[in-house]
């Protein structure tokens, strides 16, 4: 029996030792892994960059216009029966072949093809500006989707110690009432407590998981996985959840706001302007659609065609008035003087895009300025709101320790102790939100200014060389 014992303790704990090896935990990804997995990976993202090829390969078909075209040509003719005029000279060979080359060069004298060669230049840089401002945008809806999974986590946390708050004091009371210390409408109010914490418990928990599936939609993760609420550069806020006491340490060494000294809107706007590649995109396209009248206009100049040809030919029999080589060029011009009107049309066309252009390019400088306006406003508030709601927390916690030993003692009521617990969840709650909406308006500063794939890309290049090093 004692043997049986012995060899099933051995099984146990060779099991709790393969376990232990063979458990893998969930994979966890920091913000910037995050950013790079989603760059790397999204769909959207990689239609952009054919865009880019697209427009690459539309520079090289503009280019090919600038350059003369060389052709091959060679022909094998076979005929039933020779041909003999009346003073026997052979006019039709039994069989004769020519091959040779040609080269053409046609350019308008209004220079359309160099324009339309800057034409398809200035849309590469301009899809390039569209890639960059979809990966910005990406980006900033990671980040969004990734705060929401750590204030999620936070407050399934915050739930997850209420009910253990409200369990404990359940236990007290229902030992209190054992002694005649309190009724049991005291027992009665805690266990009510205690279910309402439970069934917050259970949303908060589930709402975690919508989150987490939502995120790894966004970046393209399979399986289960993590986030981490490291430190970092991009965070500019230390605060420590175990020691509430401790007072939120800013840390403003951001590119983005150092860089405006004092912090001011218009500054924001001014870095917006210059750094934005949507606006970059739209100069471009302004660019592009003044170059498309200038094509337009050119349709009006003629053109000139040069041509060289080479020709070799060879019969049998040979024919009296065979060439054996022949080289040959040619200049033709040409101009259509109507074609129904056009041209004019197109010209107007054009001008009427320039237009367009103009009037999109003006539009989407003050919506960026409402963007700026409404982030920088978003970050200031955040900032304010974010001392005064830590003090409440800190508050809040001493009060409900103050209130939970007075009813240990029997200086308070089971009313006073579910208030003070109240009061504890709602301050947790609130400066949570607070810490990661501070967090995610800073990043939507350096989104609306046109700095956050920089710093990004920066961060990254950072982590890289320190993994290497």
């Amino acid at each position: 029996m004692r043997r049986r014992i012995t060899i099933i303790k051995i099984l146990a704990v060779l099991g709790v030792v393969f376990c232990m090896y063979s458990y893998s935990p969930a994979v966890e990804y920091t913000l910037n892994d995050l950013y790079r997995i989603a760059l790397e990976r999204s769909e959207k993202v990689k239609i952009s960059e054919e865009d880019v090829y697209i427009a690459e390969r539309g520079k090289d078909k503009a280019m090919s216009a600038l350059l003369p075209k060389v052709y091959g040509t060679g022909s094998y003719t076979r005929y039933t029966d020779t041909a003999v005029s009346s003073t026997g000279s052979l006019n039709q060979p039994n069989e004769g072949l020519s091959y040779g080359a040609r080269l053409e060069q046609a350019m308008s004298m209004g220079g359309r093809e160099i324009t339309s060669y800057r034409i398809s230049k200035d849309g590469v840089e301009k899809s390039k500006y569209d890639l960059y401002a979809i990966k910005e945008g990406y980006t900033i809806n990671v980040a969004t989707v990734y705060y929401d999974v750590l204030r999620a986590k936070k407050l399934a946390e915050i739930s997850q110690a209420a009910v253990d708050r409200l369990t404990k004091h359940r236990n007290a009371a229902q030992t209190r009432l054992k002694v005649g210390e309190v009724t049991k409408t005291a027992v009665f109010r805690a266990e009510a407590e205690l279910s309402g914490a439970q069934s917050d418990l259970i949303k908060s928990q589930n709402f975690l998981k919508y989150t987490k599936a939502l995120l790894a939609r966004i970046v393209g993760i399979e399986g289960e996985y993590g986030v981490k609420d490291e430190e970092s550069e991009d965070s500019k806020l230390k605060f420590d959840w175990k020691n509430p006491a401790s007072s939120i340490q800013y840390r403003e060494s951001d590119f983005t706001l150092n860089r405006c000294q004092p912090l001011t809107a218009e500054c924001l706007k001014e870095i917006a302007d210059n750094e934005r590649a949507e606006l970059k995109s739209a100069d471009l396209q302004k660019k592009i659609a003044n170059s498309q009248i200038t094509y337009a206009k050119g349709a009006n100049w003629p053109t000139v065609s040069i041509e060289g040809t080479y020709v070799k030919k060879d019969e049998s029999p040979p024919t009296m008035g065979l060439i054996n080589e022949n080289i040959y060029g040619g200049v033709r011009i040409s101009f259509p003087f109507f074609e129904g009107g056009l041209r004019n049309a197109e010209i107007k066309e054009a001008m009427s895009k320039a237009r367009q252009a103009d009037f999109s390019q003006s539009d989407l400088k003050k919506s960026i300025g409402i963007e700026v306006d409404g982030a920088y406003l978003d970050y200031i508030t955040q900032r304010g709101v974010l001392k005064s709601l830590e003090d409440q927390y800190v508050f809040a916690n001493d009060n409900y320790n103050a209130v939970s030993k007075q009813f240990d003692f029997g200086l308070a009521n089971s009313v006073d102790v579910m208030d003070a617990n109240a009061l504890l969840v709602t301050a947790e709650r609130q400066l949570a939100d607070s810490v990661y909406s501070y967090q995610l308006s800073i990043l939507r500063v350096k989104r609306t200014t046109g700095t956050l794939l920089k710093t990004v890309i920066n961060n990254d290049a950072r982590g890289q060389g320190s993994k290497g090093q």
